[in-house]
């Protein structure tokens, strides 16, 4: 498999920080077959019309994020558009307080598509409507302007679609003036980052914002948009959803839960969910998300099924969403540093900077360090391996005999503070 250099230095740079790359999960996946093929389920139910959600349950550093970021990668293959975000104590799904609207905004500047992979796809998606409105308009012989009304039509009867339609209309004109000012202003109502309505109505003429209360409506709405412009539906994945788990306020936590309860039952079409959280934001009957009657009553009877048993079940509202990482297999975490050392190579078998005994001894260093904590949580194990090979590319004379001894690797510390 080539490995091309822009996605080797993205992979390695993510790798050594410790976190996870926005492209080429590819190259270095190891394992997660089986609930890959349940993601990727997900994501056909949603291009064909259907809506999905997916709790994707896993320890800390278990490679949740890593399994995100692989399935949102085969989002966008499927032409879907993604949309990603932490949660976090400024961003979450309900508030009064601005948290809302701040996440909205975050899922907008990271909207992806195929051809804008790491993000920053709104003004691309907008563009591409109109030139497709414009398309058919010109060879229709009609006024491009009342082309792009007459399409946009059928979101006005949507709650917000009003103003939405009236702000592409906005940027359409921009566009036809050559009004850059207008064009930015659209955008920025777009990605919610107007506070009031005043300044809204001031730029654009519209009454509205996308709010804290409104957030759930506009992403159905920019799941009807895209399909306009050409992809099959919208993808929003939401990671490190244990933030909610640790809200110091019980009323907090819980109207947020009832947030997540209406993306269970919404059903939204040609939308899908997928969220990244640990088995405490999960279970924990005082605090996490079965504290919330009703949310455990639809996911309770399948949601304790053991790590490495996972519930194929279809759309949510028939149960089974929730999908149990089992920590990887010591073969599994063979294959994934030799991945990463071809990755290192360039893709080139005569480039490696160590053989197989190396990465067999590297595996036995780290279970004496750590035991089987280093099976169950891969990310140090990965950031270690990266670290070595960075030593050895950049001397060329060192052994990793000599250098393996002194490789640290302790288990990582879950911040469980409260936000």
């Amino acid at each position: 498999m080539t490995v091309r250099a822009r996605e080797r230095d993205a992979l390695l740079k993510a790798l050594r920080a410790g976190v996870v790359p926005l492209i080429g999960q590819r190259h270095i996946q190891a394992g997660r077959t089986a609930e890959l093929a349940v993601l990727t389920g997900d994501i056909e139910r949603v291009v064909v019309g259907g809506s999905a959600v997916r709790l994707v349950i896993g320890e800390h550093g278990a490679g949740k994020t890593f399994l995100l970021h692989l399935a949102r990668s085969v989002a966008l293959d499927k032409r879907l558009v993604t949309l990603h975000a932490d949660i976090t104590a400024d961003h979450r799904l309900h508030s009064e307080e601005g948290q809302a609207r701040a996440l909205y905004t975050e899922l907008a500047r990271s909207m992806a598509t195929r051809a804008r992979p790491t993000g920053g796809a709104l003004a691309a998606v907008v563009e591409r409507f109109l030139s497709t409105v414009l398309d058919e308009a010109r060879q229709a012989g009609t006024d491009p302007g009342e082309a792009i009304r007459e399409r946009l039509a059928h979101l006005e009867a949507r709650p917000g679609g009003h103003d939405f339609a009236a702000v592409v209309g906005a940027y359409w004109r921009g566009h036809d003036t050559g009004d850059e000012h207008l064009k930015s202003a659209a955008l920025r109502w777009l990605r919610a980052e107007y506070p009031t309505a005043a300044e809204a109505r001031s730029a654009l003429g519209v009454r509205s914002i996308i709010g804290d209360s409104t957030v759930l409506d506009h992403l159905a709405l920019m799941s009807r948009f895209v399909r306009l412009a050409g992809y099959g539906g919208v993808l929003v994945f939401l990671d490190e959803l244990v933030n909610l788990f640790r809200l110091a306020s019980p009323q907090a936590r819980d109207a947020n839960y009832e947030q997540i309860l209406s993306i269970v039952i919404g059903g939204v079409p040609h939308l899908g969910f997928v969220f990244g959280g640990t088995p405490e934001f999960l279970m924990d009957g005082h605090s996490g998300l079965f504290s919330h009657v009703p949310l455990r009553r639809r996911l309770g009877a399948r949601a304790f099924t053991e790590p490495g048993l996972m519930d194929h079940a279809g759309p949510v509202n028939n149960g089974g969403p929730v999908l149990r990482l089992a920590a990887l297999t010591a073969e599994e975490l063979y294959v994934a540093l030799a991945k990463i050392r071809f990755v290192y190579a360039s893709g080139e078998d005569g480039r490696y900077l160590v053989d197989d005994d190396a990465l067999v001894a590297f595996m036995h260093h780290c279970f004496g360090r750590v035991g089987e904590w280093y099976y169950r949580m891969p990310r140090a194990t990965f950031k270690a391996f990266c670290d070595l090979l960075a030593v050895l590319e950049q001397d060329s004379g060192a052994s990793w005999r000599r250098l393996l001894p002194g490789v640290d690797l302790s288990a990582e510390e879950e911040d469980d503070r409260p936000v």
